[in-house]
C-alpha cells in the first residue's frame, strides 16, 4: 500500500515538472529522379510451331533517340499479318500489311464433333446386413425384508408439585395529623388622595387692524387724449 502511495505521488511530482520537448521533426526531401540516358539496344525472337500452328516474329532496335522494329503472326484464315512500326519523339507510326489469301474450308469437309453418350451408371444394390436381435435377460430382484424396530416408551416418574405458602403480610395504614395553619394578618395600606389645583388661564388681547388705502383719486382728468 506505501508502495503505491508513493508511485502517486511521484507521478503527480513528474508532471509538474514535465517540460516537453523542443526537438523539431526535419522534413523529408524526396531524393531527385535520376535522368538516366537513353541507351541503344536491339532484339528479335521468333516462335514457330506447326502442331499448334503458332508462327510469331517480333525484331526491333534503337539508337537512343528513334525507336523502330516489325512482328509477323499468322492468322487463322492462313494470312501472315505484317507491322511496321516507327517511333520517335514526334510519335509512333505504324505500317499494318497482309501477305497471301484468306481461306475458308468447306462446310461439307467440316466434321462435327463425335456425340458422347453418357455412361449408363448402375447404382451398386447393398442388401442390408442381418442382425440377430440381442436376447436380453432382465435380472430378478427380491425386495429387501425390513422390519421395523421396536421401540419401548420410557418409564418417567410424573413430578410431584408441592404449591408454596404466603402467609398475607399484616399492613398497617399510616397515621397521618392535619398541620395547623394560622391565616395571615393583611393590613390595607392607607392613602391619601392628591390635591388637584386646576390651572387657570388668561385670555389674550388682540387689537382689531386698521386698513388704510394708499391710492388717492385724481382731482382734475386731461380733456382730451393723445392722438397716435
Amino acid at each position: 500500500m506505501k508502495f503505491f502511495i508513493f508511485a502517486a505521488l511521484f507521478a503527480v511530482a513528474a508532471a509538474g515538472t514535465y517540460k516537453t520537448s523542443d526537438y523539431v521533426q526535419s522534413k523529408y526531401e524526396a531524393p531527385a529522379k535520376p535522368d538516366y540516358e537513353k541507351q541503344p539496344y536491339s532484339f528479335s525472337w521468333d516462335v514457330k510451331d506447326e502442331d499448334t500452328y503458332n508462327d510469331f516474329v517480333h525484331t526491333e532496335e534503337s539508337d537512343g533517340k528513334v525507336i523502330s522494329g516489325s512482328y509477323r503472326v499468322e492468322l487463322p484464315d492462313g494470312r501472315t499479318q505484317i507491322v511496321t512500326y516507327r517511333a520517335d519523339e514526334n510519335g509512333n507510326v505504324a505500317d499494318v500489311t497482309y501477305e497471301g489469301e484468306a481461306q475458308y474450308p468447306d462446310e461439307s469437309e467440316y466434321k462435327a464433333a463425335p456425340a458422347y453418350s453418357a455412361p449408363a451408371y448402375k447404382a451398386p444394390a447393398y442388401s442390408a446386413p442381418a442382425y440377430p436381435a440381442p436376447a436380453y435377460k432382465a435380472p430378478a430382484y427380491s425386495a429387501p425384508a425390513y422390519k421395523a424396530p421396536s421401540y419401548s416408551a420410557p418409564a418417567y416418574p410424573a413430578p410431584a408439585y408441592k404449591a408454596p405458602a404466603y402467609s398475607a403480610p399484616a399492613y398497617k395504614a399510616p397515621s397521618y395529623s392535619a398541620p395547623a395553619y394560622s391565616a395571615p394578618a393583611y393590613t390595607a395600606p392607607a392613602y391619601s388622595a392628591p390635591a388637584y389645583k386646576a390651572p387657570v388661564y388668561s385670555a389674550p388681547e388682540y387689537m382689531a387692524p386698521i386698513f388704510r388705502s394708499a391710492y388717492k383719486t385724481p382731482a382734475v382728468y386731461p380733456a382730451a387724449y393723445p392722438k397716435y
